[in-house]
């Protein structure tokens, strides 16, 4: 090797950690944006609608019911929007299982039972620091990385990708 040429090293982290209670709490507290806008309950209100004017046709009533009834867990949902989510995620299969997370000069990989995910750093066009860790922005969605489960040496490494 002569002098001008230098030598990189390729980093690697791996780490296990249980999707606990905590932190899907952690990753909804971190990563969702809470719309309060009284729009959040125009599909609600529109079940609703539909479902009492079925009441007054033809119809069976029981889709007219089944609307209402549609209406009102929307309506829930919007109401009790990280409650919700917390609960669809903890009866998840995923819920309480360990997850091996892998980051290195490729990206990230999550592997455990249920899932198997590869996130490259071509497909990553934002990262954001939070208090808590690293929300990530891709085309279609954002993921979030804790920091609860990474390094120093990690939370740089992610940094640096920042730039």
């Amino acid at each position: 090797m002569s002098t001008s040429e230098t030598k990189t090293t390729a980093y690697s982290y791996s780490v296990e950690y249980i999707l606990d209670r905590s932190h899907f709490e952690e990753t909804f507290d971190e990563s969702v944006v809470i719309n309060t806008s009284p729009k959040r309950y125009l599909k609600s209100v529109a079940f609703l609608v539909a479902g009492f004017l079925m009441t007054i046709t033809e119809l069976s009533p029981y889709v007219a019911y089944f609307f209402i009834g549609l209406g009102a867990v929307e309506a829930l949902q919007v109401r009790f929007n990280r409650a919700w989510w917390l609960m669809r995620q903890l009866i998840s299969k995923s819920a309480n299982n360990p997850v091996n997370l892998t980051i290195d000069d490729n990206g990230i990989h999550s592997k455990s039972t249920y899932i198997d995910h590869h996130l490259a750093w071509d497909d990553v066009y934002r990262i954001a620091e939070t208090s808590q860790g690293f929300l990530l922005t891709t085309q279609l969605t954002k993921h979030y990385v804790s920091k609860r489960c990474l390094d120093d040496t990690c939370s740089d490494f992610i940094r640096q990708k920042m730039n």
